[in-house]
Protein backbone atom coordinates (compact mmCIF):
# COMPACT_ATOMS: atom_id res chain seq x y z
CA UNK A 1 0.00 0.00 0.00
CA UNK A 2 1.12 3.02 -0.64
CA UNK A 3 1.02 6.38 1.06
CA UNK A 4 -1.51 7.96 -0.38
CA UNK A 5 -3.52 5.25 0.02
CA UNK A 6 -2.73 4.98 3.62
CA UNK A 7 -3.61 8.78 4.38
CA UNK A 8 -6.43 8.21 2.01
CA UNK A 9 -7.87 5.17 4.19
CA UNK A 10 -7.65 7.16 7.25
CA UNK A 11 -8.77 10.88 6.14
CA UNK A 12 -12.72 9.52 6.94
CA UNK A 13 -11.70 8.27 10.07
CA UNK A 14 -10.37 11.93 10.82
CA UNK A 15 -13.46 13.42 9.90
CA UNK A 16 -15.14 11.34 12.81
CA UNK A 17 -12.69 11.72 15.48
CA UNK A 18 -13.32 14.99 15.21
CA UNK A 19 -16.96 15.29 14.98
CA UNK A 20 -17.33 12.28 18.27
CA UNK A 21 -14.76 15.41 19.73
CA UNK A 22 -18.12 17.75 19.87
CA UNK A 23 -19.13 15.80 22.75
CA UNK A 24 -16.59 17.57 24.99
CA UNK A 25 -17.76 20.72 23.48
CA UNK A 26 -21.71 20.28 23.85
CA UNK A 27 -23.87 19.97 26.59
CA UNK A 28 -26.84 18.76 25.57
CA UNK A 29 -28.15 16.05 23.20
CA UNK A 30 -28.46 17.77 19.99
CA UNK A 31 -31.94 18.93 18.95
CA UNK A 32 -33.94 16.95 16.65
CA UNK A 33 -34.09 19.78 14.07
CA UNK A 34 -29.92 19.69 13.96
CA UNK A 35 -29.70 16.01 13.98
CA UNK A 36 -32.34 16.08 10.97
CA UNK A 37 -29.95 18.62 8.90
CA UNK A 38 -27.35 16.50 9.71
CA UNK A 39 -28.75 13.36 8.43
CA UNK A 40 -30.02 14.90 5.81
CA UNK A 41 -26.53 16.30 4.86
CA UNK A 42 -24.77 13.14 5.11
CA UNK A 43 -27.48 10.78 3.06
CA UNK A 44 -26.62 13.13 0.10
CA UNK A 45 -23.21 12.99 0.20
CA UNK A 46 -23.60 8.80 0.30
CA UNK A 47 -26.28 8.89 -2.78
CA UNK A 48 -23.65 11.39 -4.97
CA UNK A 49 -20.82 9.21 -4.24
CA UNK A 50 -22.41 6.17 -4.90
CA UNK A 51 -23.01 7.64 -8.06
CA UNK A 52 -20.27 9.67 -9.26
CA UNK A 53 -17.60 7.51 -7.43
CA UNK A 54 -19.08 3.96 -7.58
CA UNK A 55 -21.83 3.78 -10.53
CA UNK A 56 -20.63 5.61 -12.88
CA UNK A 57 -16.54 3.96 -12.86
CA UNK A 58 -18.39 1.34 -12.75
CA UNK A 59 -20.11 1.00 -15.82
CA UNK A 60 -16.95 2.71 -17.52
CA UNK A 61 -14.66 -0.15 -16.57
CA UNK A 62 -17.12 -2.78 -17.84
CA UNK A 63 -17.49 -0.88 -20.73
CA UNK A 64 -13.72 -0.54 -20.92
CA UNK A 65 -12.98 -3.93 -20.23
CA UNK A 66 -15.38 -4.51 -23.71
CA UNK A 67 -18.40 -5.94 -22.51
CA UNK A 68 -20.38 -3.38 -24.97
CA UNK A 69 -23.96 -3.35 -24.25
CA UNK A 70 -23.92 -5.30 -21.23
CA UNK A 71 -21.79 -3.26 -19.28
CA UNK A 72 -24.62 -2.97 -17.08
CA UNK A 73 -24.45 -6.41 -16.11
CA UNK A 74 -21.70 -5.94 -13.14
CA UNK A 75 -22.98 -2.56 -12.01
CA UNK A 76 -26.22 -3.79 -11.29
CA UNK A 77 -25.24 -7.62 -10.15
CA UNK A 78 -22.86 -5.56 -7.65
CA UNK A 79 -25.00 -3.18 -7.38
CA UNK A 80 -27.57 -5.95 -5.70
CA UNK A 81 -25.07 -8.02 -4.43
CA UNK A 82 -23.93 -4.97 -2.00
CA UNK A 83 -27.86 -4.09 -0.93
CA UNK A 84 -28.02 -7.98 -0.17
CA UNK A 85 -25.10 -8.24 1.79
CA UNK A 86 -26.20 -5.07 4.05
CA UNK A 87 -29.86 -6.39 4.39
CA UNK A 88 -28.23 -9.62 5.33
CA UNK A 89 -26.00 -8.27 8.52
CA UNK A 90 -28.88 -6.36 8.97
CA UNK A 91 -30.85 -9.54 10.17
CA UNK A 92 -27.72 -11.23 11.78
CA UNK A 93 -26.45 -8.69 14.09
CA UNK A 94 -28.01 -7.53 16.73
CA UNK A 95 -28.57 -3.28 16.69
CA UNK A 96 -30.47 -0.88 17.73
CA UNK A 97 -31.31 2.75 16.11
CA UNK A 98 -31.31 5.84 17.84
CA UNK A 99 -34.58 6.76 19.68
CA UNK A 100 -35.76 3.01 19.00
CA UNK A 101 -38.05 1.36 21.36
CA UNK A 102 -36.56 -2.60 20.46
CA UNK A 103 -33.52 -3.49 18.80
CA UNK A 104 -33.72 -5.29 15.52
CA UNK A 105 -31.61 -8.67 14.61
CA UNK A 106 -31.54 -11.54 16.66
CA UNK A 107 -31.91 -11.12 20.34
CA UNK A 108 -29.05 -10.97 22.31
CA UNK A 109 -28.36 -9.82 26.06
CA UNK A 110 -26.46 -6.63 25.32
CA UNK A 111 -26.07 -3.08 27.01
CA UNK A 112 -28.46 -0.27 25.01
CA UNK A 113 -24.93 1.77 24.25
CA UNK A 114 -23.73 -1.67 22.66
CA UNK A 115 -26.69 -1.92 20.46
CA UNK A 116 -26.73 1.26 19.20
CA UNK A 117 -22.88 1.28 18.57
CA UNK A 118 -23.63 -1.49 16.23
CA UNK A 119 -25.86 0.43 14.99
CA UNK A 120 -23.12 2.80 13.91
CA UNK A 121 -20.72 0.04 12.71
CA UNK A 122 -23.51 -1.25 10.21
CA UNK A 123 -23.68 1.99 9.24
CA UNK A 124 -19.87 2.31 8.57
CA UNK A 125 -18.78 -0.46 6.35
CA UNK A 126 -20.40 0.48 3.33
CA UNK A 127 -18.14 3.70 3.53
CA UNK A 128 -15.06 1.69 4.24
CA UNK A 129 -15.56 -0.35 0.86
CA UNK A 130 -16.41 2.31 -0.92
CA UNK A 131 -13.02 4.30 -0.15
CA UNK A 132 -10.95 0.75 0.01
CA UNK A 133 -12.73 -0.17 -3.57
CA UNK A 134 -11.63 3.67 -5.44
CA UNK A 135 -8.09 2.97 -3.68
CA UNK A 136 -7.55 0.12 -5.44
CA UNK A 137 -8.84 0.54 -8.86
CA UNK A 138 -6.19 3.79 -8.95
CA UNK A 139 -3.53 1.75 -7.69
CA UNK A 140 -4.58 -1.23 -10.13
CA UNK A 141 -3.84 1.41 -12.86
CA UNK A 142 -7.80 1.77 -14.13
CA UNK A 143 -7.93 5.06 -15.93
CA UNK A 144 -11.31 5.75 -15.33
CA UNK A 145 -10.25 6.37 -11.49
CA UNK A 146 -7.46 9.01 -10.66
CA UNK A 147 -6.03 9.43 -7.48
CA UNK A 148 -7.62 12.82 -7.35
CA UNK A 149 -11.33 10.94 -7.52
CA UNK A 150 -10.28 8.70 -5.07
CA UNK A 151 -8.84 11.95 -2.59
CA UNK A 152 -12.51 13.06 -3.43
CA UNK A 153 -14.63 10.45 -2.05
CA UNK A 154 -12.23 10.84 0.92
CA UNK A 155 -12.71 14.09 1.37
CA UNK A 156 -16.40 13.68 1.03
CA UNK A 157 -17.16 11.17 3.36
CA UNK A 158 -14.49 12.80 5.83
CA UNK A 159 -16.89 16.10 5.99
CA UNK A 160 -20.35 13.52 6.60
CA UNK A 161 -18.74 11.53 9.27
CA UNK A 162 -18.12 14.53 10.53
CA UNK A 163 -21.68 15.41 11.77
CA UNK A 164 -21.86 11.64 12.09
CA UNK A 165 -19.24 11.27 15.00
CA UNK A 166 -21.28 14.17 16.47
CA UNK A 167 -24.39 11.71 15.99
CA UNK A 168 -22.92 9.11 17.74
CA UNK A 169 -21.05 10.67 20.62
CA UNK A 170 -23.78 12.83 21.64
CA UNK A 171 -26.73 10.05 22.23
CA UNK A 172 -23.84 7.99 24.29
CA UNK A 173 -23.60 11.12 26.49
CA UNK A 174 -27.45 11.44 26.66
CA UNK A 175 -27.33 7.56 27.29
CA UNK A 176 -25.08 7.93 30.90
CA UNK A 177 -21.97 7.41 29.30
CA UNK A 178 -19.27 10.14 30.49
CA UNK A 179 -18.07 12.39 27.85
CA UNK A 180 -14.50 10.31 27.58
CA UNK A 181 -16.05 7.05 27.30
CA UNK A 182 -18.88 8.66 24.49
CA UNK A 183 -15.72 10.16 22.49
CA UNK A 184 -14.20 6.71 22.76
CA UNK A 185 -17.23 4.95 21.75
CA UNK A 186 -17.69 7.36 18.62
CA UNK A 187 -14.10 7.17 17.24
CA UNK A 188 -14.31 3.46 17.84
CA UNK A 189 -17.24 3.46 15.55
CA UNK A 190 -15.97 5.20 12.69
CA UNK A 191 -12.19 2.63 13.09
CA UNK A 192 -14.55 0.17 11.02
CA UNK A 193 -14.37 2.35 8.54
CA UNK A 194 -10.27 1.95 7.53
CA UNK A 195 -10.59 -1.85 8.28
CA UNK A 196 -12.85 -2.35 6.00
CA UNK A 197 -11.26 -0.56 3.56
CA UNK A 198 -7.60 -2.77 3.91
CA UNK A 199 -9.73 -5.54 3.54
CA UNK A 200 -11.10 -4.35 0.38
CA UNK A 201 -8.11 -3.43 -1.10
CA UNK A 202 -6.51 -6.51 -1.06
CA UNK A 203 -9.54 -8.28 -2.34
CA UNK A 204 -9.70 -6.11 -4.96
CA UNK A 205 -5.52 -6.13 -5.55
CA UNK A 206 -6.32 -10.43 -5.42
CA UNK A 207 -8.89 -9.98 -7.92
CA UNK A 208 -8.62 -6.82 -10.64
CA UNK A 209 -11.07 -8.00 -13.48
CA UNK A 210 -13.80 -8.03 -10.36
CA UNK A 211 -13.56 -4.12 -9.85
CA UNK A 212 -16.81 -3.47 -11.59
CA UNK A 213 -18.27 -5.82 -9.31
CA UNK A 214 -16.61 -4.43 -6.28
CA UNK A 215 -17.32 -1.06 -6.82
CA UNK A 216 -21.43 -1.04 -7.51
CA UNK A 217 -21.09 -3.54 -4.47
CA UNK A 218 -20.07 -0.23 -2.33
CA UNK A 219 -22.71 1.48 -4.03
CA UNK A 220 -25.44 -0.63 -3.47
CA UNK A 221 -24.67 -1.49 0.11
CA UNK A 222 -24.41 2.47 0.80
CA UNK A 223 -27.49 3.00 -0.77
CA UNK A 224 -29.26 0.48 1.51
CA UNK A 225 -28.16 2.24 4.17
CA UNK A 226 -29.44 5.49 3.05
CA UNK A 227 -32.98 4.23 2.06
CA UNK A 228 -32.93 1.65 5.25
CA UNK A 229 -31.75 4.23 7.89
CA UNK A 230 -31.16 8.05 7.12
CA UNK A 231 -34.21 8.90 5.39
CA UNK A 232 -36.70 7.59 8.00
CA UNK A 233 -34.33 9.66 10.68
CA UNK A 234 -34.37 12.11 8.33
CA UNK A 235 -37.87 12.78 8.05
CA UNK A 236 -39.08 11.65 11.60
CA UNK A 237 -41.02 13.31 13.97
CA UNK A 238 -43.10 15.66 11.28
CA UNK A 239 -42.88 17.36 8.45
CA UNK A 240 -39.96 19.49 7.98
CA UNK A 241 -37.62 20.96 4.96
CA UNK A 242 -34.34 20.87 7.09
CA UNK A 243 -33.54 17.32 5.98
CA UNK A 244 -34.72 17.36 2.14
CA UNK A 245 -32.44 20.84 2.04
CA UNK A 246 -29.28 19.34 3.54
CA UNK A 247 -29.33 16.63 1.36
CA UNK A 248 -29.23 18.11 -1.49
CA UNK A 249 -26.80 20.01 0.01
CA UNK A 250 -24.96 17.15 1.04
CA UNK A 251 -25.59 15.90 -2.38
CA UNK A 252 -24.61 19.06 -4.26
CA UNK A 253 -21.02 19.40 -2.22
CA UNK A 254 -19.88 15.27 -3.28
CA UNK A 255 -20.78 15.81 -6.95
CA UNK A 256 -18.97 19.10 -7.40
CA UNK A 257 -15.95 17.28 -5.48
CA UNK A 258 -15.66 14.36 -7.27
CA UNK A 259 -16.24 16.58 -10.78
CA UNK A 260 -13.84 19.14 -9.95
CA UNK A 261 -11.29 16.22 -8.46
CA UNK A 262 -11.49 13.52 -10.30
Amino acid sequence: MTKEMILGILIPFAGTSLGAGCVFLMRDQLRLGVRRMLIGFAAGVMVAASIWSLLIPALEEAESAGLGVWSFVPAAGGFWLGVLFLLALDHLIPHLHQDADSPEGPPARLPRITMMLLAVTLHNIPEGMAVGVVYAAWLAGEGEVSLAGALALSLGIAIQNFPEGAIVSMPLRAEGASRPRAFLDGVLSGAVEPLAAFFTVMAASLVIPALPWLLSFAAGAMLYVVVEELVPEMTEGGHSDIGPLAFALGFTLMMALDVALG
